[in-house]
């Protein structure tokens, strides 16, 4: 037991379904939830910012009617560079972790299709989209020698203090999209796509603690971590795009959920049957609806503004099998915030040369939710947080380019930012559950979190050659 007094949390205070991980909550918001938005340099520099304008494959990320404003065909690729940073404090004490990698972030292309009829209709463009995305993070908690544990309560050389904690996910995330568009009398645009995704990841939870007597350090396993899942989804997409007068569009598209399949393989511990094994189980979840409206303002062939507004109109739902889906369900529908997001972007022309510059902001996810934690002094008490797991971002972008008329080439720069409280460390068994964590020769059981601060920040480059034909 924790030497320190524990107190058991009240319902009010226990904010997500007592068997769960915090990894499997922030996953489902931050992986299953959330629609890839890396696109080409261009899209990225207006931080994605599109969806009034449209004219390029990027348009199916946020509005499938943007095709039908191509006239002219178009491939491009795009090498994404992301670099990712978490700086992650606990009782005074501070842990930076980054990594860098570079992969191909995005691919497409527009066939454009002239309508040699008499009627309005234009033009009728078929499009492809593939984007991409690294998934890795590793959020480094430092210890607090002020939380100790009683591995044997009759025995004090057992006691050990909290040497600190890892959330480690690696994998990756891709969005292959498919669409049409139609251009009538190039006024009125409307589109549709369909959009499938794969993604891959492995999670791990792991909990130190450092023997006071002797100074070893011992890891230890949330039980059914690591865990590997293997991920596919679909989902479609309607929109359309009119224009007010010749300077001002609105848009309006709607994205149905996507419908995930999730095969998950993971390690589990001190079973009464089996011991410690694998086992495998499959899920299937449906994120939110989305829906996007959006307005440009087109001032002349060198000027363009779009602003975005994407809306979740739905919550994440797992399909129940059992008291596990149910826990996690009952979590969403309590505590999660329909999420928001406000994309501003603008392209100015100065001849061959472009500049661009864009901005967005995402709401938290969350409402304010109240834990039992342990506090530097290694005294436990509730405390609410409005950033737990994952709280608000902001973006910030701009980039240039220029146009060699069949060829163009545009390069960005991106900062994503945001800061949360990560909980980490509670677990223990339960009548129908076991949470605890697991080393090869001990248990480590508490009903009580620890909490670090983490800053994240990350810096991506795009850069991206096209062709238009």
């Amino acid at each position: 037991m924790l030497k320190k007094s524990l107190v058991l949390m009240s319902i009010s205070a226990a904010f997500y379904a007592q068997a769960q991980d915090v990894s499997v909550i922030r996953n489902t918001v931050e992986v299953y939830s959330t629609t890839p938005m890396v696109g080409s340099a261009k899209f990225n520099a207006m931080a994605g910012a599109n969806g009034a304008l449209g004219g390029d494959a990027n348009s199916l990320l946020t509005n499938p009617a943007g095709l039908g404003v191509a006239i002219s065909g178009e491939v491009s690729g795009t090498l994404s560079v992301l670099g990712n940073k978490n700086k992650s404090s606990l009782g005074g004490s501070t842990i930076d972790y980054s990594k860098t990698k570079g992969d191909l972030g995005n691919a497409g292309g527009i066939i454009a299709f002239p309508l040699m009829t008499e009627t309005g209709w234009k033009f009728i463009n078929i499009g492809i989209n593939f984007s991409n995305q690294t998934l890795d993070n590793v959020i480094q908690s430092p210890g607090n020698n002020n939380v100790v544990y009683a591995f044997d309560k009759d025995d004090i050389t057992k006691d050990a203090a909290l040497a600190g904690h890892m959330y480690e996910r690696y994998g990756n995330l891709s969005k292959m999209s498919f669409g049409v568009g139609a251009n009538y009398n190039h006024n009125l645009y409307l589109g549709a796509g369909f959009n499938f995704f794969n993604a891959s990841l492995d999670q791990y939870d792991t909990l130190l603690y450092r023997n006071i007597a002797n100074g070893s350090t011992e890891a230890f396993s949330k039980q059914d971590t690591p865990y590997s899942e293997r991920s596919s989804g679909f989902s479609a997409s309607l929109g359309v795009i009119g224009k007010l007068s010749p300077n001002f569009r609105v848009g309006a598209s709607l994205e149905t959920p996507t419908f995930w399949t999730i095969d998950r393989n993971y390690y589990f511990y001190n079973d009464p049957v089996y011991g410690d094994d694998m086992g495998a189980e499959n899920r299937k979840f449906t994120s939110p609806l989305k829906a996007t409206v959006s307005a440009a303002f087109v001032a002349s062939k060198n000027f363009s503004l779009n602003v975005d507004y994407t809306l979740g109109l739905t919550k994440p739902d797992y399909k129940v099998y059992g008291g596990a889906e149910r826990e996690l369900n009952d979590f969403f529908k309590d505590n999660y915030k329909n999420l928001s997001e406000v994309r501003v972007g603008a392209e100015y022309r100065v001849q061959q040369f472009r500049l661009r510059g864009g901005y967005s902001y995402q709401s938290s996810p969350f409402d304010a939710l109240t834990i039992s934690r342990f506090n530097d002094a290694g005294t436990v008490g509730d405390e609410s947080y409005n950033n737990l797991m994952l709280s608000d971002r902001n973006t910030l972008s701009f980039g240039i380019g220029y146009d060699f008329k069949s060829f163009y080439i545009d390069a960005s720069y991106q900062n994503i930012s945001s800061k949360y409280a990560n909980p980490f460390m509670r677990g223990y068994m339960g009548d129908n559950f076991d949470s605890s964590y697991y080393s090869s020769s001990k248990i480590f059981e508490s009903p009580d979190y620890a909490v670090s601060n983490v800053k994240n920040n990350r810096n991506n480059f795009f850069l991206t050659l096209g062709w238009k034909f």
